[in-house]
């Protein structure tokens, strides 16, 4: 299989870009390459084998009826949550975790269900009908349960994996999900603690770029575990007729019909990887400022 991302995509997002020298993890010096002018840099090499490892842990989840769940609710990594999770139609959180929302999950289920009956009666115009007092106090309710829920409006179950871009912003999910035994795939930086994560990524988890092309990565992942979920599905073998017995030239038409799907199938996968890696090729390369590479509370 080709590279999820090659060297040079890494080094223009800044994915090498770790904290000040004085804030930093012990438990990350094994990730860290060297230091300039106080900043730690982080080894890119080992970052392209964890990102691999990680998409390939993403991609058979996902091929196996798995969802992943893309949690980032720091400024810098809203859009990018919300863009490629939508992208490929897994949950999301991007504005606040609410506590319990892996932990008490029957209880947060109530809460979505009750956003989508808000929204039905809205849709019919209920609201409309209601005193102007409390059709204000109900859009008012909607509307923060659309920003905290929205993300996970289809989420029916608990996730198989929760991505996460930042486990020091977003140390209550990491901890749910470690609590319930879900794995955690997350960009950890070198001010945070890589022993409480399943799959780390060493990098950047400030740079908008850095998240944009973490998320890019898994969202492909995730769409190429969907690619072979719905060939799995597309190639169950029929109802074999038994009421009446094949000849010989019967079997070697499906003997070649079989060749001929099989065929098509690798042919459909080939031209998905070329269009990604055409994606990947033409994003733009624009500098970072040095803003991205600061922490924000």
């Amino acid at each position: 299989m080709s590279p999820v991302v090659t060297m040079t995509q890494l080094l223009e997002a800044g994915v090498h870009f770790g904290h000040q020298t004085r804030r930093w993890n012990p438990k990350m010096q094994r990730f860290i390459f060297g230091e300039r002018n106080g900043i730690y840099l982080l080894d890119l090499n080992q970052t392209l084998d964890c990102l691999a490892a990680a998409y390939t842990q993403v991609r058979d989840t996902v091929a196996s009826g798995g969802l992943v769940l893309f949690v980032g609710t720091k400024k810098q990594t809203r859009d990018a949550v919300e863009q490629y999770a939508e992208r490929c139609s897994q949950p999301y959180v991007n504005q606040r975790w609410l506590g319990g929302m892996l932990t008490n999950f029957e209880t947060m289920a109530k809460r979505v269900a009750k956003m989508k009956e808000y929204q039905r009666m809205r849709e019919s115009g209920e609201f409309d009908e209601m005193p102007k007092k409390e059709a204000l106090m109900l859009s008012r309710e909607l509307a923060k349960l659309e920003r905290n829920l929205g993300g996970i409006r289809t989420m029916r179950s608990r996730p198989q994996i929760v991505f996460v871009l930042d486990t020091k912003k977003e140390h209550i999910a990491v901890t749910e999900a470690n609590k319930l035994g879900i794995p955690v795939i997350a960009v950890v930086d070198t001010n945070c603690d890589p022993d409480v994560i399943d799959y780390v990524i060493p990098g950047n988890d400030d740079a908008i770029r850095s998240s944009e092309l973490m998320c890019r990565v898994i969202c492909e992942a995730v769409e190429e575990g969907q690619f072979i979920a719905s060939k799995k599905l597309g190639s169950e073998p029929p109802v074999p007729d038994v009421s009446q017995e094949r000849t010989e030239e019967d079997e070697k038409a499906i003997a070649e019909e079989q060749e001929q799907a099989k065929k098509a199938a690798a042919e459909a996968f080939r031209e998905k990887e070329k269009k990604i890696a055409e994606e990947i090729a033409s994003s733009p390369a624009d500098e970072l400022s040095e803003q991205e590479n600061q922490e924000t509370s």
